[in-house]
């Protein structure tokens, strides 16, 4: 059975999503705070993380930023005010995707279900796709950059394997976010723009001209990485 940890200060609502969340087959395991969500995450090793931005002490933030440092966990932010500061502020610590309070409890599942079939499975299209320095195994959800592992959060693996597809072409950062599924595209353009700078952190694509994703100012980005001759 799928597991997902939540954290969230609102035990009531808690003990009714578990409920919810039984009937479409996942184990919503609660915790009320930082220090016994951290324990539950040790021992539980769930599949999904669900992270409400405020909570008393250590807040959604925080944890985050914690759990980044150590693991690729898909999260999803639950933010009350749903304000568009607070859901750039998760993404640009790397959570995979936000909801604003309230919601419906059947959008949440259908959110988690989403994140959880982009991690397990490369989809239609899956294979492999190799460049010079850099492999992309979309069956296997691995990225080899110049002989060496790069660990990515979903929604990064998701986003390199959309630019690598369609080398050489401009995309737009609307093109983009119609093809990352499970996001609130509405308020999210600049959102794009971190994404972007956290993967080519973690591909170590600083130079210039750069190696792999190259900004087309005012018109979005493009892979310009060279495909393998032997591939």
């Amino acid at each position: 059975m799928t597991k997902v940890l939540l954290i969230d200060d609102d035990k009531k609502h808690s003990d009714l999503l578990q409920a919810y969340f039984k009937r479409f087959g996942i184990n919503l395991v609660c915790a009320y705070e930082a220090e016994s969500g951290f324990r539950k995450l040790n021992r539980e090793d769930p599949d999904l993380l669900l992270l409400d931005v405020m909570l008393p002490g250590k807040d959604g933030f925080e944890i985050c930023r914690e759990v980044r440092k150590t693991s690729n966990l898909p999260i999803i932010m639950l933010t009350a005010r749903g304000d568009v500061i607070d859901r750039v502020s998760g993404l640009e610590l790397g959570a995979d995707d936000y909801i604003a309070k309230p919601f419906e409890p059947r959008e949440l599942v259908a959110r988690v279900q989403a994140i959880l079939r982009r991690s397990e499975s490369g989809g239609p299209n899956a294979g492999k796709l190799e460049f010079d320095g850099l492999s992309i195994d979309v069956d296997a959800r691995t990225v080899i950059v110049d002989d060496k592992s790069v660990e990515l959060t979903s929604m990064e693996f998701e986003l390199l394997v959309i630019l690598a597809k369609r080398h050489g072409k401009k995309l737009s950062r609307d093109d983009i976010l119609s093809e990352l599924r499970g996001i609130d595209a509405a308020i999210l353009t600049r959102s794009v723009d971190i994404m972007i700078s956290r993967l080519r952190a973690k591909l170590g694509d600083s130079l210039k001209p750069p190696r792999f994703i190259q900004t087309i100012w005012g018109r979005g980005y493009s892979f310009v990485g060279a495909p393998r001759s032997d591939a």
